[in-house]
């Protein structure tokens, strides 16, 4: 609203706002250099007309306009680049140049690699619940004792941490699929266990409302903090890079290649639609389930090398 609406509508009177009027708001926002000289990309432009449109439903709810002027633009086309599984090949062509894609995930054998190296961090526990789960770095920073059931096995989303202007704020998850029940594993439950009876162990006690992940000091962690920690651990270990968002993507694309249904995925990502899972993680789950073909086929070609050579041996 700052950054983009405001500056282009804010000195219009809602009243006069026409489709027109916006129409050329878009296009002169569509046109701006953002960080790095780069044209504001397609995607960006799809996420601002959206908040836009809802203030204007709205309006027209309430009767202040009589319609939407921001429901029939023409925005710029755009793809939105597709997630890249780590492979050997891509691994080997980012050692030796440097060039990585835009948005890539860990193959299970990186992301093994990852959680072994870090068993010994403060923040185990969240990055193995971000890898296995798939929740979003606001909704892990904003995550209480009181949502989770340690003995049904059971997290729940409710809030996020969200960051403003450099600030932080309590709000709702990201969108109303957002609110979501987890299940969890019984080793993720263990790890959880363990977990409270440190922070009891070194606060005096942990109180239902308390934060899950907090730093030594009982502080919360921040959203951007944890970002930053995960870069850094990233780079210390030497493995490909991703993003802290990119290993919500891989537990999307394990649970793809474990079986699950994409409904199911949808609900534990927080999609509003199974449409949004689809295009978000096609790519990889194409990539999972070619290693899961591969795996299986090579299990049964060893069984089978085995077998016959059990047959060889009978008959002699």
């Amino acid at each position: 609203m700052e950054k983009y609406l405001i500056p282009h509508l804010g000195y219009f009177r809602l009243s006069k706002l026409r489709t027109k009027t916006v129409q050329r708001a878009m296009d002169a926002i569509s046109r701006q250099v953002v960080r790095g000289g780069r044209l504001i990309s397609p995607g960006s432009v799809s996420r601002i007309r959206p908040v836009l449109r809802s203030a204007l439903s709205e309006a027209k709810r309430q009767d202040i306009v009589g319609y939407n002027a921001a429901r029939n633009l023409r925005l710029p086309n755009g793809a939105c680049p597709h997630a890249v599984v780590w492979d050997d090949e891509h691994e080997a062509v980012w050692r030796e140049t440097g060039l990585r894609p835009r948005v890539a995930v860990w193959d299970l054998n990186n992301l093994a690699q990852f959680l072994e190296a870090v068993r010994d961090d403060p923040m185990f526990v969240l990055w193995w619940l971000v890898a296995l789960r798939g929740p979003r770095r606001g909704e892990m920073a904003g995550l209480r004792w009181a949502d989770i059931d340690l003995a049904a096995g059971e997290l729940t989303i409710r809030e996020q941490v969200i960051v403003i202007g450099g600030r932080e704020h309590i709000g709702p998850p990201k969108s109303v699929a957002g609110v979501r029940s987890l299940a969890l594993d019984e080793a993720t439950v263990k790890l959880l266990w363990e977990l409270w009876h440190e922070q009891r162990r070194r606060n005096g006690g942990v109180t239902p409302k308390g934060r899950v992940f907090v730093h030594a000091n009982g502080r919360p962690v921040s959203p951007d903090w944890l970002t930053r920690r995960f870069a850094k651990l990233v780079k210390q270990l030497g493995l490909p890079p991703v993003r802290l968002h990119d290993l919500r993507h891989a537990a999307a694309g394990l649970a793809s290649a474990a079986g699950v249904d994409l409904k199911m995925i949808q609900h534990d990502m927080g999609h509003a639609s199974p449409v949004t899972t689809a295009e978000t993680y096609i790519h990889i789950f194409k990539k999972m389930a070619k290693e899961a073909v591969r795996a299986t086929a090579a299990l049964l070609l060893s069984h089978a090398k085995v077998r016959m050579s059990l047959e060889g041996a009978s008959q002699a």
